[in-house]
């Protein structure tokens, strides 16, 4: 569910970032976030196979999402990775955080610098109080950076997926 007050795109900056809608030019860097073996290792999903496929998945989330950033380097607009807020509940004010860096910038800050600045927007714009993330029980990076985020495991387990961890953000 998408928040409902919102109308356009939210673009979010930080010192080095800028969050930005999904483009149809963004189509070789998704595709090789979703056709990527490393960065898909610990995903759930079908990767991509052709740039065709990727730039299906960018029209899908153009039409259906203000939520799912582009991240990009100021000064450059070719995205290196992807965050997003997805299974937003304004009743229950929570919702889930995902993200993708390509491995060339990983282990520099970015996703930290983003994933600060989704979650000061999901707090103060949408008035969220809580912020789930799963993520694969070996993922070591990404657990870093949910405990670095203040993110708390859980001791729930997801019963079809039990090799996933739940983190929790409470505000």
């Amino acid at each position: 569910m998408e928040p409902g007050n919102l109308k356009t795109f939210p673009i979010l900056t930080t010192e080095r970032l800028t969050l930005r809608q999904l483009s149809d030019s963004d189509v070789q860097e998704v595709f090789l976030l979703r056709s990527d073996a490393l960065i898909n290792k610990y995903l759930d999903r079908q990767p991509s196979k052709t740039l065709e496929d990727a730039l299906k998945f960018i029209e899908q989330v153009k039409d259906n999402s203000l939520s799912y950033w582009a991240i990009t380097q100021k000064g450059n607009e070719k995205l290196v990775g992807t965050i997003c807020l997805y299974d937003v509940s304004e009743e229950l004010k929570k919702c889930e955080i995902g993200y993708e860096l390509l491995s060339e910038h990983q282990g520099k800050g970015i996703m930290r610098e983003a994933a600060k600045e989704v979650i000061a927007y999901s707090v103060q714009t949408l008035g969220l109080k809580t912020i789930d993330a799963y993520t694969h029980k070996d993922n070591q990076s990404s657990t870093n950076l949910l405990k670095a985020l203040k993110f708390n495991p859980t001791a729930r387990i997801d019963e079809p997926n039990s090799h996933l961890i739940l983190f929790r953000l409470t505000i």
